[in-house]
């Protein structure tokens, strides 16, 4: 019995140290929602209107070019989820240029090489109205000495392009020859292929370079051009240059999106946010240690410590989960602290009622344990069950309360039997306990 008894306390210490291991150092072990350290939080969907299937599957293809354009950005621990068939949710905690990021992820970023027309006349009809088939009238916008883009001249542009940007293997900065920042495009096997029959059969032809419909650049093509590099051009600045060439490079949404909704929190709310809800959690966690060494003395000491180990649990399977602690987070683990003294308390009560029966110590402690275990049981997995819901269906903070609420309780249902029963028999079995005072 007693051997047991030093396997059962064994097991507990392996796991307080595993538990520390995984959640240290807690600031970079421990991911923090947007309500605790600011950045933004969006709200994109699809606005084709094709059928259901088709949809959803243009949502996944936008949220994986959306991950990638986020993981260019260099943002830590975003969350990125696919909500119904046509929305895409996204946050993105400690992000620090928030209008940035926002443009990075709703930019269409549809790139396409288009042959401009050299007819004079049919840029005319095109002029008044008459815009000939086959073509489209666009515009090209260049950046004035304020840095504003304005339409400068009128093009006349096959409706059909030559080349897409899915041909695009690489985008980087570089500098033209004014030393103005522009993109450089590095294409593909295939779409250098077609760049170079293109260049070669259209040579002093102007070749439009246009992104989400607006024309960058229309270059005139001299000679045949080899090797698949492309350079977009028009006065960029140096931010303008490198936002383009993450979106160039982690290619373009393959529909239109709307963006719907957009929140920014801001790092100071963060900062209060956590302030408070960690004061909250100290103060009442404090009384409640208090209150439980007043009440029960030494039974007391043990609950505080199975409600310690309880936290340190739920904070440890989050670090290993790589869950996201939210406002609403420390809001269940405040819960989860509650329904763990409420655990210890029925347990505690029953053993005290088969004191008074005459009972022996060690009679009254595993009577008081084995009569609770149905009360305790009952309690913890009907609010499990509610947790469980909550994170399955919930989104952002509404996810985050069901997830440390489940994790506590599991947590509880072990600290407040198992942990507490092995450090009992242990007493039991090694001091001779006479009397029992709870």
């Amino acid at each position: 019995m007693l051997k047991r008894c030093y396997y059962q306390l064994l097991l507990i210490l392996v796991i307080i140290v595993l538990c520390i291991w995984q959640i240290y150092p807690p600031e970079k072990k421990i991911r923090r929602g947007l309500d605790l350290q600011g950045g933004v939080h969006v709200v994109l969907e699809v606005t084709e209107t094709q059928n259901e299937q088709a949809v959803s599957d243009l949502t996944d293809r936008a949220l994986e070019i959306i991950r990638n354009r986020i993981d260019a950005l260099g943002v830590t621990e975003p969350i990125i989820q696919k909500e119904g068939i046509k929305r895409i949710i996204i946050d993105l905690p400690g992000v620090q240029d928030p209008e940035k990021a926002i443009e990075i992820i709703g930019q269409t970023a549809l790139l396409e090489f288009k042959l401009v027309s050299d007819d004079p006349e049919l840029l005319k009809q095109a002029l008044e109205g008459n815009i000939p088939e086959g073509y489209q009238l666009l515009y090209y916008k260049e950046k004035d000495e304020r840095g504003i883009y304005r339409e400068t001249h009128p093009l006349l542009v096959k409706a059909e392009p030559e080349l897409t940007g899915r041909y695009i293997e690489d985008a980087y900065v570089g500098y033209d020859s004014s030393g103005f920042p522009d993109v450089t495009l590095v294409l593909n096997k295939e779409g250098a292929a077609i760049f170079e029959a293109v260049t070669a059969k259209n040579i002093n032809k102007q070749l439009a370079i246009v992104l989400d419909g607006v024309v960058r650049s229309a270059p005139v093509i001299r000679e045949r051009i080899p090797g698949g590099k492309a350079q977009i051009t028009g006065r960029f600045s140096i931010e303008e240059a490198r936002t383009l060439a993450i979106v160039l490079r982690a290619g373009a949404l393959p529909a239109r999106m709307e963006m719907i909704y957009k929140e920014v929190v801001g790092p100071t709310l963060g900062r209060e946010n956590i302030v408070q809800g960690f004061r909250a959690a100290i103060y009442g966690g404090i009384l409640v240690f208090l209150f439980m060494i007043v009440y029960y003395t030494t039974f007391g000491l043990l609950a505080n410590f199975a409600l310690a180990l309880n936290i340190l649990i739920l904070l440890g399977v989050m670090a290993t989960l790589r869950g996201v602690l939210t406002l609403p987070g420390i809001a269940g683990i405040a819960l989860t602290c509650g329904m763990a003294v409420d655990a210890n308390i029925l347990i505690f009560e029953r053993i005290r009622e088969e004191l008074k029966t005459g009972k022996s110590p060690k009679a009254s402690i595993d009577a008081g344990y084995k009569r609770a275990w149905s009360a305790i049981i009952d309690s913890n997995i009907t609010t499990l069950i509610a947790g469980f819901i909550l994170f399955l269906l919930g989104e952002g903070s509404v996810k985050g309360f069901g997830l440390t609420l489940s994790i506590g309780i599991l947590a509880n249902l072990f600290t407040a039997v198992f942990v507490t029963k092995s450090i009992v028999d242990w007493v039991m079995l090694t001091k001779k306990i006479e009397r029992l005072r709870i």
